[in-house]
């Protein structure tokens, strides 16, 4: 059962949310991280497939090559480009941001990289701590920074800052407690964002429960054995558990919220939270 809960679907161009919104074009660019994989890949394929030119980063350059091909066998090639980079190196998100800021006036970025690492909190690694947050809060930031700027000085000034926080940026689970105020921290830049940015630059982050990508895939091995219980209990109860809906999103559903989110459909939506939980944290028994 597990398995089949778990496998990652196959992007599939016809679930795209398609959005008429005056700034989705060619001319204006979208930065995606994570987009080597998972919801960083379905959403680099959505917002393309909306006609926004895509930056599309990672450190795995093989995935990033594996969204490209993917980008080319939907006509959307023309619509992605990529960067190979480590969002632990400052140097490195400047030259993401100026590639994007060459490619058109940068409006939207998605910040979704995202790490685990699962140990109760008197045994989790230092330096593991360390880089989720370099991951998924500094880099987010940093990029935020270097970004402003560039959506300031656009066209009309405007511009959107997506984040992908969690049901973990609501409430925590044990054993996350590097993803867990992460996700917390993450809300709190998107408020911040949000606070600064005078109704121009908007900010929003995207809230769900487990979803089908390799990241989720990659931890429940390691729940399982942490917590010493099977792979399907830990899908069924831990993952599934509290849910009302008994399935996991796709990184498709994910990248639909990001979509909703920069167009003129959300201009009241900033510094909020889209909280898509299967009513995980807002329903009990």
């Amino acid at each position: 059962m597990a398995d089949d809960a778990v496998t990652p679907p196959t992007f599939d161009p016809d679930e795209v949310l398609h959005v008429e919104d005056d700034h989705f074009t060619p001319e204006n660019v979208a930065i995606v991280t994570g987009a080597a994989s998972g919801i960083g890949r379905a959403t680099t394929l959505a917002l393309a497939a909306n006609d926004l030119t895509v930056v599309g980063t990672d450190v795995d350059e093989d995935g990033l090559a594996e969204t490209t091909d993917r980008a080319e066998e939907l006509g959307l090639g023309g619509n992605v480009e990529t960067v190979v980079a480590d969002l632990t190196d400052e140097d490195e998100i400047d030259r993401i941001v100026s590639h994007a800021a060459d490619a058109g006036a940068v409006k939207y970025l998605v910040n979704v990289a995202g790490l685990q690492h699962i140990d109760p909190i008197d045994e989790f690694p230092a330096e593991r701590f360390d880089l989720l947050h370099d991951v998924m809060v500094r880099a987010p930031f940093l990029l935020a920074k270097a970004c402003l700027p560039h959506m300031r000085e656009s066209g009309d000034g405007t511009g959107c800052i997506g984040n992908m926080a969690s049901v973990h940026g609501h409430y925590t689970t044990s054993d996350k407690v590097a993803y867990n105020v992460s996700k917390f921290g993450l809300r709190g830049l998107t408020q911040s964002l949000a606070a600064e940015g005078d109704g121009d630059v908007r900010a929003f982050s995207v809230s769900t429960g487990y979803v089908k990508t390799p990241l989720v895939t990659d931890q429940i091995p390691d729940t399982a054995e942490q917590r010493g219980i099977s792979v399907d209990e830990v899908v069924e109860d831990v993952m599934l558990g509290q849910a009302r809906t008994k399935d996991m999103m796709t990184p498709q559903d994910v990248a639909n919220l990001f979509v909703f989110g920069f167009s003129k459909h959300a201009d009241h939506l900033n510094g909020g939270d889209l909280l898509f939980d299967g009513g995980m944290t807002l329903t009990y028994e």
